[in-house]
């Protein structure tokens, strides 16, 4: 065979074993587990960090105020140091739509040796233990959507499964041209990267949760000692699923259908940025794993379309069936989640395209990084923690 042919060889291979052996990434009904109604409903803790976050709070505060909860809850809203009046425009909301007490809070800019989103966390941990000292935390970003009944199933899973965190990836805003082409994909890149299923099993060493919806047991986070054992995190999500994971607790991640992201991305530089500023970061900020990657990106998503062209051009029909049936394979596993989001199904083919973008924005998160800015976000730069995070495992 010609070295054409091995090569798209190659990439088929690499994708019938990640069609096979990596965990059924590629399906989409990763819904929350057995949930059983408590004979006592526990007290919750919603803790909100929010920076600069007055665009977005009218729509989602709304949703936390209204939670049809049957126990006690408290909303603790940390304002981050905002310049835009966040803290007061949370308190209006509140006076406006009653519902769960609200806390609005001001921790002062973080200390070293912390990321600003930790801060806040912490310090609403802080305040809603001397305060309420809560059975569960619920750990929700300013830009996210609740359902009336959100908390609600939210605890009834914890409970009758018995985890000690409850997480869902929030369903990304996709209205845009650009946020059709990329959001699907970015949620279809972490899930191949932490495979939900395996997450839910004891004993494996995969750990993942999204930062948006995260319910955690407050015991669990105590003995975890979150989150101050992670306060470097710039991916902070993977690393407090890690902690709690790591101290015998047992945790589960999959996708939302009453939870929703209304930040919009529409433009390409919105999105570039989202990825760009933690990319490298999810690299350990290590050279020969950003070399691994590029090379691993082109193999898997670019040799299938590549090849089958320059295939079919020069008449190699071992080289023309590898690459067709990698792309192939490709396309069918990305349906799933185009359907899971609402999008038209022509954009599966197109995938190959998004993966090179994401790429560009990989290599450009390490320059920036090289450049020394580091991780940016909202006017602050986090450089790389004297202490790595792990790589992730599978």
């Amino acid at each position: 065979m010609s070295a054409l042919a091995w090569t798209a060889a190659a990439s088929l291979a690499a994708w019938l074993w990640l069609l096979l052996a990596q965990g059924f990434f590629w399906r989409t009904d990763i819904w929350l587990p057995v949930r059983r109604t408590p004979a006592s409903w526990p007290s919750v803790a919603l803790v909100v960090p929010a920076r600069d976050e007055a665009a977005v709070l009218p729509l989602s505060l709304p949703s936390l105020l209204k939670q049809d909860y049957p126990g006690e809850a408290r909303i603790f809203l940390v304002d981050d140091s905002s310049s835009d009046g966040t803290g007061e425009l949370a308190r209006t909301l509140a006076a406006q739509h009653g519902g769960l007490p609200l806390t609005v809070t001001t921790p002062g800019e973080p200390p070293a040796g912390w990321t600003g989103k930790l801060w806040a966390v912490r310090h609403g941990i802080a305040e809603a233990r001397t305060t309420q000292q809560p059975d569960y935390l619920l750990l929700t970003d300013a830009d996210i959507s609740h359902e009336p009944d959100s908390l609600r199933e939210l605890v009834a899973a914890a409970h009758g499964s018995g985890f000690d965190l409850v997480s869902q990836m929030a369903r990304l805003r996709a209205t845009s041209v650009w946020e059709r082409l990329i959001v699907p994909a970015f949620v279809y890149f972490f899930a191949q990267l932490y495979p939900f299923r395996r997450i839910a099993v004891d004993g494996s060493r995969t750990a993942a949760a999204a930062g948006g919806c995260v319910l955690l047991r407050d015991e669990a986070a105590a003995r975890a000692g979150v989150p101050e054992s992670i306060r470097h995190a710039v991916i902070d999500d993977v690393a407090l699923a890690r902690a709690v994971k790591s101290t015998g607790g047992r945790i589960w991640l999959g996708l939302a259908d009453k939870v929703d992201s209304i930040r919009p991305y529409p433009r390409l530089g919105d999105l570039w940025r989202m990825v760009s500023r933690s990319a490298y970061a999810q690299l350990r900020h290590q050279p020969l794993l950003l070399l691994g990657t590029v090379v691993g990106l082109l193999l898997v998503y670019v040799v299938p379309p590549a090849g089958l062209v320059l295939a079919l051009v020069t008449g190699d029909g071992p080289a023309a069936w590898a690459a067709g049936l990698a792309w192939l394979v490709m396309t069918a596993t990305y349906v799933p989640m185009l359907r899971y989001y609402r999008q038209p199904l022509w954009l599966a083919p197109l995938l190959p395209a998004t993966a090179v973008l994401y790429l560009l924005m990989t290599v450009d998160s390490a320059v920036q990084h090289y450049r020394g800015r580091g991780a940016a976000w909202k006017g602050r730069t986090y450089a790389r923690p004297d202490r790595t995070e792990p790589a992730p495992d599978q």
